[in-house]
C-alpha cells in the first residue's frame, strides 16, 4: 500500500491513515510512505512510526511522481494506493484481494464514502460527489468492471502497471493556475486500451475520504469543475477519444434530472436547488472542456 504525504499538518490524518492499514482483516500487507520533499516532516514520521518504510523525495514533485516512485519501491504483486486524509475500512484489501483471486483482475478499486469534518453540503447534488472526491451518484451498485475509479482506492497488479509506465506526471497536481486532474483516469484508459480489461470495482472494498473545509468552498468547486473538463480535453489528446463522460451526462440528463424534477413536489425548494446546481456545474465542465480543446489544437 502506497500513501503519499506533505504538509506536516497532516500528520494526525496520516496516522489514522497508518492504524487504519495495520489493522486490516488482510494481513499480508506492504506499508509504504512518500514523503514528498519535506525533510522535516520525514523524520517526524519515522519517529511516529518506525514499523512503516518511509521514504523522501529530494524536492516537491508532486502526488503522481509520489505514487510512481511508492510502487517502484514496493515488493507485492499488487499495489495500492490511498491519500493521506483516507480511513479504510478493515476490510478494504481483503476486498480488493478478492477480485484479483475470483475476477482474474489486473487492477481493483472500490468505493470512497465521505467523511465530513466540514459541514455537509446539502444543497450539492451526490450526482456531483466526485467534486469533492468520493464516489458520485451513478457508479455501479454491484461488483462489475469500469474504466476506474478514485485514486485513493485503486489498485493495480504491479507488473502492469509497471509495463504502462505508471501515472502519467502530466496529468495531475497543481502547476501555476492550473489544477490538472484524472491521473488514475487517464492510466487506467490506456490500460483498457493495451489490456482490454478495466478495474473491477468492488463497493464493498470501502474507504472513507475526509471532507475539510477547504473542499467545500464554491470557489473551489467552480475552479475543479472547470478544470475537470479541461483535463478531460488534455487526456483525450493523449489517449484519443474516450466515451465514458459521455454515458455519465447521459445519465445526468436521462436519470439524474428527471429523478429529480419528480421529487420537487415532495421537497420542491432542495430539489431545484439541486437541479440548478446540476445544470452550473455541467455547464462550468463544459467550458474547461471546451477551452482545453482550444489550448490543445492550438
Amino acid at each position: 500500500m502506497v500513501v503519499a504525504t506533505y504538509s506536516p499538518q497532516m500528520l494526525e490524518h496520516l496516522g489514522e491513515c497508518i492504524e487504519s492499514l495495520q489493522n486490516q482483516t488482510y494481513r499480508d500487507v506492504e506499508i509504504i510512505c512518500i514523503v514528498d520533499g519535506n525533510e522535516e516532516y520525514y523524520q517526524e514520521i519515522r519517529s511516529e512510526f518506525p514499523d512503516i518504510d518511509v521514504y523522501l523525495n529530494d524536492r516537491n514533485y508532486g502526488l503522481l511522481y509520489s505514487r510512481n516512485r511508492g510502487t517502484k519501491l514496493s515488493n507485492g504483486d499488487v499495489v495500492a494506493f490511498i491519500d493521506d486524509d483516507a480511513v479504510a475500512d478493515k476490510r478494504w484489501i481483503e476486498e480488493l484481494v478478492r477480485m484479483y483471486e475470483e475476477c482474474d483482475a489486473i487492477a481493483s478499486g472500490g468505493k470512497l464514502e465521505p467523511l465530513w469534518i466540514a459541514k455537509k453540503l446539502r444543497w450539492l447534488p451526490e450526482e456531483f460527489y466526485w467534486m469533492i472526491g468520493v464516489t458520485h451518484l451513478g457508479f455501479p451498485e454491484k461488483i462489475t468492471e469500469i474504466r476506474n475509479t478514485f485514486g485513493s482506492n485503486l489498485s493495480f497488479r504491479k507488473d502492469v502497471f509497471m509495463e504502462l509506465g505508471g501515472f502519467n506526471l502530466g496529468m495531475g497536481g497543481i502547476r501555476g493556475k492550473r489544477m490538472l486532474q484524472g491521473g488514475e483516469t487517464e492510466l487506467c484508459e490506456r490500460m483498457r486500451r493495451k489490456y482490454g480489461k478495466g478495474v473491477m470495482y468492488n463497493p464493498n472494498a470501502v474507504v472513507y475520504h475526509k471532507i475539510f473545509e477547504r473542499r467545500v468552498k464554491f470557489g473551489f468547486l467552480v475552479r475543479r469543475a472547470f478544470w475537470q473538463g479541461y483535463s478531460k480535453a488534455v487526456m483525450e489528446r493523449i489517449v484519443g477519444e474516450i466515451g465514458d463522460e459521455v454515458e455519465f451526462l447521459k445519465f445526468l440528463i436521462s436519470k439524474g434530472l428527471l429523478n429529480r424534477i419528480k421529487k420537487i413536489a415532495d421537497e420542491p425548494l432542495g430539489e431545484l436547488v439541486k437541479i440548478i446546481t446540476i445544470m452550473f456545474f455541467t455547464g462550468i465542465v463544459g467550458v474547461g472542456y471546451v477551452f482545453g480543446k482550444i489550448k490543445n489544437d492550438s
